[in-house]
């Protein structure tokens, strides 16, 4: 366990893509210890729970890395939420990562779990051993008005059993810091990580942060002008931005690190080059 908490993200294959994949990056994550993986998942289908339930049995029991599985609320009912409990026992993850998940055009959601505070309370009922992780925004989730009343649906999450929160992407920490502060003075007193996504390419960038409302700031844009046409150049300066915001996150005493990996392992262990001796090992 490290002090700060240190934890990963990967995603299973696109449904076209070379299932091996997934495991080359998790390859390419051996040394880097982190402290749990998270798997994520699409909307509530047969196929993604199986896919992320496998993914999940294999990081637990072939990499021996304690893992949560993310589970989406919209297009799941009590059922699939079973099955996908069900799943995830048996592969032996120790956590879910209740989320609302994203409309889908042309599909109709189920009607049981609106928010994932719903989700949450039903896994707490029915699975009481089952650590309930949440997400949360620091520069303010699309659909609330201010961040005021995104914090107040957040702590709704809270207490409906979510013990531990993980960040989407943001670049500029005074957004975090903002943040964290409302969030405690609001009674949000779980473990917040913050979650970090090195920049990698200008449609990366340009697609998460608006699919996700983060902004692009000043000192990320510079790097965008720079080398937006130079993808090598730019992803050694994404690393470099990353290692700086999670350097000065520390040095604020950060409860944890979630780096979005993408999947790509070589980013992840260029910045863990930087910052994994700033992390302390708790027996």
């Amino acid at each position: 366990m490290h002090s700060p908490i240190f934890s990963l993200e990967v995603f299973p294959p696109k449904p076209h893509a070379p299932v091996g994949t997934i495991y080359d990056a998790l390859d390419g994550f051996e040394g880097l210890n982190p402290d749990f993986i998270s798997v994520t998942y699409r909307h509530g289908s047969h196929a993604n729970r199986l896919k992320t339930a496998r993914i999940a049995r294999t990081i637990n029991h072939d990499y021996h890395i304690p893992v949560v599985a993310h589970l989406t609320a919209l297009y799941s009912n009590k059922a699939s939420v079973d099955e996908a409990l069900d799943l995830f026992r048996k592969a032996g993850v120790f956590g879910v990562l209740a989320l609302r998940g994203d409309y889908v055009e042309g599909n109709e959601p189920c009607g049981e779990f609106e928010h994932a505070s719903d989700l949450a309370a039903y896994i707490r009922e029915h699975d009481p051993d089952m650590q309930i992780m949440g997400a949360c925004y620091p520069e303010c989730h699309l659909e609330a008005s201010c961040l005021e009343e995104d914090v107040d649906n957040l702590k709704k999450k809270v207490d409906a059993g979510v013990t531990h929160l993980i960040t989407q992407l943001f670049y500029d920490n005074d957004d975090f810091y903002r943040f964290l502060d409302l969030a405690r003075s609001k009674g949000v007193d779980v473990p917040i990580e913050a979650g970090i996504m090195p920049v990698r390419s200008v449609s990366s960038i340009n697609n998460m942060t608006k699919r996700n409302g983060s902004k692009i700031p000043v000192a990320v844009q510079r790097l965008v002008d720079k080398w937006g046409d130079d993808v090598p150049s730019l992803q050694q300066a994404g690393i470099v931005y990353a290692s700086e915001q999670i350097v000065d996150l520390i040095a604020h005493g950060v409860d944890g690190i979630h780096l979005y990996t993408m999947n790509r392992p070589t980013l992840a262990r260029r910045i863990w080059a930087n910052v994994g001796p700033l992390f302390q090992v708790k027996e």
